[in-house]
């Protein structure tokens, strides 16, 4: 009797950006969503985010509420500048962010150190290739990363993932503690950040 045997084609898992600059985490949250357009048209709205855009009820509130600290210190230095437009490189033009790498078309990763768990946030300036072997304690690095990949023939499945390291127990036990209350928050961002990037794929922009 004669035996047939099927072939099951190899795949190699891709490598994501997000593990080079953040191969383990203490504290991460994804969000997905599966966008009706090309994943080219997809990645363009990616890049073309306005983070200004981006809103919601939950967004709106703790956007407020985390800016309250820094208001109050600011007082006396006069009105705080409110951005009119804050894409990717403007983020990271105008700030302590940085762009940690770049596949086109595919995934951008950005991150930032500081000791964001803290009422007023202490950023700490960093190049991009000092970014994965930093680990001075009392600090944090935040790692982010924008992903598109094909759904299908015609869909696209579009990531917002958020990764956080600590180095030392006590920033960890700091960061558990401000994590349980931003938590929520954290995914209602990501949430409305790919509801914004969809509204631009699928319609030109948000509605």
């Amino acid at each position: 009797m004669s035996q047939i045997y099927a072939e099951h084609p190899t795949t190699v898992p891709r490598e994501l950006l997000i593990d080079r600059f953040a191969p383990r985490s203490d504290f991460a949250l994804a969000g997905h969503r599966v966008v009706d357009a090309d994943p080219e048209t997809a990645y363009r709205a990616v890049r073309e985010l306005d983070f200004t855009e981006v809103h919601g009820a939950l967004v709106d509130a703790s956007l407020l509420i985390r800016a309250i600290p820094e208001r109050m210190r600011s007082r006396k230095r006069g009105p705080v500048r409110v951005p009119t437009r804050m894409t990717l490189d403007d983020l990271t033009a105008g700030s302590d962010w940085v762009v940690l790498g770049e596949r086109p078309g595919e995934e951008i990763t950005f991150g930032a150190v500081g000791r964001f768990w803290q009422p007023v946030v202490e950023w700490r300036p960093i190049e991009p290739r000092d970014f994965t072997d930093f680990a001075e304690p009392g600090f944090g690095k935040i790692v982010c990363s924008l992903s598109v990949l094909p759904y299908g023939t015609r869909r696209s499945l579009v990531t917002y993932e958020v990764r956080t390291i600590l180095d030392d127990p006590l920033s960890w036990v700091g960061f558990r503690r401000y994590w349980r209350l931003v938590r929520p928050f954290v995914g209602a961002i990501q949430r409305a950040t790919l509801r914004t990037i969809a509204d631009t794929a699928e319609h030109g922009g948000p509605r």
